[in-house]
């Protein structure tokens, strides 16, 4: 329907809050006035989706819409819209501004996106890229151009080099590769900003030393990842780049050697800053010596106190303090052998020793290994000591939200996921920040007297789910078995007796039902669990546990609360890997109430673990009691049920099957829209609830 300007005034009065805020919306509805029908409704659409962000963003785009819809599409327009809306998240409004003015530096980029490869489009599977690769785990992120700082891999957030998207993306694989390969192979152990220094010109030097890591890590690539190696150099050849000089030749040699290090690079550093320069790489990036000085300078102590107290605990585990133990000797004697690499997708392996004997550290410990020896091409001496009483504790260390945003902080346990906003009817890129922690155990009898208080409870869940593992399935229509398929018998006559060929599967047979089934359960840690909500939490997780134990299903427990986007924690009670043991009954006791239930980046966090297990039935099982919420009254009512609706949606395209049990008696109200009308149910008794999950699960997992 066509809109008149005095229609269109009304409209945009009202969504552009005009009575407080004095716009004179009279000249945008004269210019929209005029627009068919269909870029009329499109634009006041976008109005209302901007100024839901900001008043002053959706009354700057209602003056500009008209004359912008004569250069640009409706599709290319929303990226604009959005490139300005995701700037006003992150930077505030003047670079918002700046963006939304600045329509010919967009447009330029716009036929860039239409022919490259986006960042934000090709993340997840670059992610999944780099984490298949060895070493010390590395983060991706966007930026101007291509380097690492060993913990991250920034890349640009536009790639449109090449005339088709499947070679950008190959271009974008190749920059993961070859930064990967410089934290890998120890392109950073030599200090790399006091080597440079050392030169008459700087510059040159790191640009000769660039040169021949080049060489070194496209040797190692070959080596490992010859596949990729040839996708790569036909990348070289695309951009028509010349091969080496002559002169370059020797030096390549040497380079190419299975045992050349970085140190031979620097050997040949004062020749190739005499030498031409070869061409650069299409996919070598920069070299940031000053970005990678400043992770290292954190990261080698850090790792440093973190390695020895970690041997302090093996230590103990091992009982080393006992008098019979510790023989002769006052500190442990630790050793490591470092065993070869024969493979690119495995981490190192190290092989630790405590007075002669073999250590079996835990997966954590040997990320750490992994880590120190990328840094140092092996573990120095002055690690291998245990660190004494009182000399460090990983709580001593403590983050701010904040520096996930100044990007310091990646490696413990920070995660940056959207949001969706139903007013924007678009996701806020990068909106949230996920913090994993464990749970801090408590050990007592909690666990024992819940046993004892439900013991009756318990013997018949038991009872229940034994005969739910030894369950057979009759299978009809079969060429043998120990029964005969009435049905099948019966149609076998028939055809028999017509002159038509008989079939002779016309048998049954029981065949034992294989569960492959991993479950996830999400429970509420927000502040409103306090008293006995909490306690019926606990209760409950304690007496799954014992069932699933006998059951042999496949099942993590997390915990999950917050306090505002830059504060969503999610808390490790038991991962998939972990045995039901002491260490976990006491993170299950320690569960306690929290913050606010911001529940949709818990849901993405905890669905990204899900989607890692091969199991054929994934579940995700939220014990809460109450509508999602946050400090900032931003994701109370409408937002934040449709982000976690949202979330769930997303979970389910990856296959996963989401049920939410909660105390909450206004649950109906809200838990369809999120949950669907089928995978929830409401427990309006507190005390019920040990009693009710059990049977619950049950249920879920035999439909």
């Amino acid at each position: 329907m066509h809109l008149s300007a005095e229609q269109i005034i009304s409209i945009l009065d009202k969504c552009l809050q005009v009575e407080y805020t004095f716009y004179d919306t009279d000249k945008p509805a004269r210019l929209l006035e005029i627009l068919d029908d269909q870029d009329q409704a499109f634009v006041i659409d976008w109005v209302r989706r901007i100024a839901s962000t900001n008043l002053e963003l959706g009354f700057r785009f209602a003056n500009m819409a008209p004359r912008v819809l004569g250069r640009m599409d409706h599709k290319l327009i929303e990226g604009w819209i959005l490139q300005a809306i995701g700037q006003y998240d992150c930077a505030g409004l003047r670079p918002a501004l700046a963006a939304l003015e600045d329509i010919d530096l967009f447009m330029s980029q716009g036929r860039e996106r239409a022919e490259g490869c986006l960042f934000e489009d090709e993340a997840g599977v670059l992610s999944h890229f780099a984490r298949g690769l060895s070493g010390r785990g590395l983060k991706l992120a966007p930026a101007r151009f291509a380097y690492t700082d060993t913990e991250t891999i920034f890349l640009p957030s536009v790639i449109a080099h090449l005339d088709e998207r499947r070679k950008n993306f190959q271009l974008y694989k190749a920059n993961v590769a070859h930064l990967w390969a410089q934290a890998r192979f120890g392109t950073f152990r030599v200090g790399l900003s006091t080597l440079i220094t050392g030169y008459p010109n700087p510059e040159r030097a790191l640009a000769a030393f660039h040169a021949l890591e080049v060489t070194r890590l496209d040797a190692h690539i070959g080596r490992e990842l010859p596949g990729l190696h040839r996708e790569m150099q036909m990348l070289r050849r695309a951009f028509g780049e010349p091969p080496l000089s002559p002169e370059w030749r020797n030096p390549a040699e040497r380079l190419a050697s299975p045992e050349a290090t970085v140190w031979d690079s620097v050997a040949l550093l004062p020749l190739a800053c005499e030498l031409p320069l070869p061409a650069p790489a299409c996919y070598q990036g920069r070299l940031d010596p000053q970005a990678a000085d400043a992770i290292l300078e954190k990261r080698i102590p850090r790792e440093k106190a973190l390695f020895r107290y970690s041997l302090r605990k093996l230590a103990e585990e091992m009982n080393y303090d006992s008098e019979d133990a510790r023989r002769d000797s006052d500190v442990p004697s630790f050793e490591a052998r470092i065993q070869p690499d024969e493979s690119p997708t495995e981490r190192l392996r190290v092989e630790i020793t405590l007075d002669d004997k073999p250590v079996a550290p835990p997966d954590v410990v040997n990320k750490l290994m992994t880590s120190i020896i990328q840094d140092f091409g092996g573990i120095p001496d002055e690690y291998l000591t245990p660190a004494g009483p009182g000399e460090y504790h990983p709580r001593d260390i403590d983050h701010s939200p904040d520096d996930v945003w100044s990007g310091t902080y990646h490696e413990e346990g920070a995660f940056l996921y959207d949001e969706w906003d139903y007013r924007r009817r678009h996701y806020r890129r990068n909106w949230c920040v996920v913090r994993e922690t464990d749970v801090t155990p408590i050990y007592d009898d909690f666990v024992a007297r819940t046993l004892e208080k439900y013991s009756r409870l318990l013997m018949s869940i038991r009872k229940t789910f034994e005969a739910l593992r030894d369950t057979d399935r009759r299978l009809k229509r079969q060429s043998f078995g120990d029964g005969v398929d009435i049905d099948a018998f019966v149609e076998a006559w028939s055809d028999a007796h017509t002159g038509r060929e008989t079939d002779d599967r016309l048998f049954t047979r029981m065949h034992k039902e294989e569960r492959d089934i991993a479950v996830m359960f999400m429970v509420d840690m927000s502040g409103s669990t306090k008293g006995w909500v909490n306690e019926a939490e606990r209760e409950s997780l304690v007496l799954l546990a014992e069932a699933l134990e006998l059951l042999g299903d496949r099942y993590a427990i997390y915990g999950f609360t917050g306090m505002s986007r830059k504060r969503c924690d999610v808390f490790r009670i038991k991962d998939f890997g972990e045995p039901y043991d002491r260490e976990v009954k006491a993170r299950i006791n320690g569960i306690s109430p929290g913050d606010y239930t911001r529940m949709g980046p818990a849901i993405r966090h905890l669905s990204e673990k899900l989607k890692e297990s091969d199991a054929r039935t994934r579940l995700l099982i939220t014990l809460s009691d109450g509508r999602p919420e946050d400090y900032h009254r931003d994701y109370e009512g409408v937002y934040g049920i449709e982000d976690t609706r949202q979330a769930l949606l997303e979970a389910h395209r990856h296959g996963i099957h989401a049920f939410c049990i909660t105390i909450d008696e206004e649950g109906a109200d809200y838990l369809p829209r999120m949950y669907g009308v089928a995978n929830y149910v409401v427990i309006r008794e507190v005390e019920k609830l040990p009693r009710k999950v059990a049977g619950i699960y049950r249920k879920l997992t035999t439909r």
